[in-house]
């Protein structure tokens, strides 16, 4: 198949594009690198299948030649990156969700959006399952994500019934594993980077509130599953385990033999309290459950980590004795 990958040079994107190219496709990758790195996808650009194309989603997008599928994901997704970002973050998920699905219109092409369980906000219902329609502070300093990307979903949704357009959605829940941003400003990157450089770890609020953890590649396995179904209404990916922040960093803290400190800050406005998926329409549809414990893909996530911080040190060494 021809595929277009927007935002295919980020996290999860790059992830996304290497199954791709090892299951024989042709990808296009379309990243205006904002918040995706070029090192995620360096290694295939000898590749013949493989395209990439420095372009900013919330313009005009032209594709020569067929194309089978546009996979939408192209978006800031941290808190660090929306909140500094926040006009791009709503243009990319409004007008960029436009010009991809018009794309996918015109090309007569199969659509899929990668939404978001912040589309649930602080939820009032545990575990949040897809007919919950979410406690979301519009004007808050998280609606310009959240309120984004539930305009995404309902664009998406119109574009299926309108234009009968062949579209898939889904909303991923925390996800975790090697790429993932240092300066990411997620609650795993910034505990794995604090604990790796005995820095203090920064606990926002209590540490009580909860969240669960699902690595990169189930979630690939998940998304793929998902392109074979055809199935238009949104699917909760994510793992169905909870844990405490608190617990997270005790675990990161544990793994990298770290001496830091847990030092608490004021928890954020909106930040939610609890955040579970349920995931019984993917187990059902998909037969899709997250296979990754937590430990074993921290320990990767780590081994990760401690490489691009030696790459990073040697970097600065290297500039230092520059003349």
């Amino acid at each position: 198949m021809k595929l277009v990958v927007t935002g295919g040079a980020g996290f999860i994107g790059s992830h996304l594009t290497d199954r791709l190219l090892n299951e024989g496709h042709h990808v296009t990758v379309m990243d205006n690198l904002l918040t995706g790195n070029i090192k995620n996808i360096a290694r295939h650009m000898s590749n013949t299948r493989f395209q990439f194309l420095h372009h900013d989603v919330s313009n005009h997008i032209h594709i020569v030649g067929d194309v089978d599928w546009v996979i939408h994901f192209a978006s800031p997704a941290s808190p660090v990156d929306y909140l500094q970002l926040s006009i791009e973050t709503l243009k990319v998920n409004s007008l960029g969700t436009h010009n991809t699905l018009g794309l996918a219109r015109v090309k007569g092409a199969k659509y899929f959006l990668a939404s978001t369980s912040e589309v649930y906000g602080d939820p009032e219902v545990h575990p949040q399952v897809e007919t919950y329609w979410g406690n979301v502070n519009p004007i808050g300093p998280r609606g310009v994500y959240d309120e984004s990307k539930r305009f995404a979903e309902a664009i998406t949704m119109a574009y299926h019934h309108k234009h009968d357009l062949d579209t898939r959605i889904i909303r991923i829940f925390n996800c975790y594993g090697p790429r993932l941003r240092l300066d990411d400003g997620r609650v795993v990157s910034n505990f794995i980077g604090q604990a790796l450089t005995n820095e203090p770890i920064t606990m926002y609020g209590d540490g009580t509130q909860t969240r669960s953890f699902q690595y990169v590649s189930d979630l690939v396995e998940g998304i793929v599953r998902l392109m074979g179904v055809k199935h238009h209404e949104p699917v909760n990916l994510g793992n169905p385990q909870e844990k405490t922040v608190m617990e997270l960093a005790q675990i990161i803290k544990e793994l990298t033999g770290s001496k830091s400190e847990i030092r608490n800050k004021p928890l954020p406005v909106d930040d939610p309290k609890r955040r579970l998926p349920d995931i019984s329409k993917a187990k059902r549809l998909l037969d899709w459950t997250p296979k990754k414990d937590l430990i074993e893909g921290l320990t990767e996530t780590i081994s990760w980590y401690r490489e691009e911080l030696k790459g990073l040190s040697q970097e600065k060494q290297a500039a230092s004795s520059l003349p």
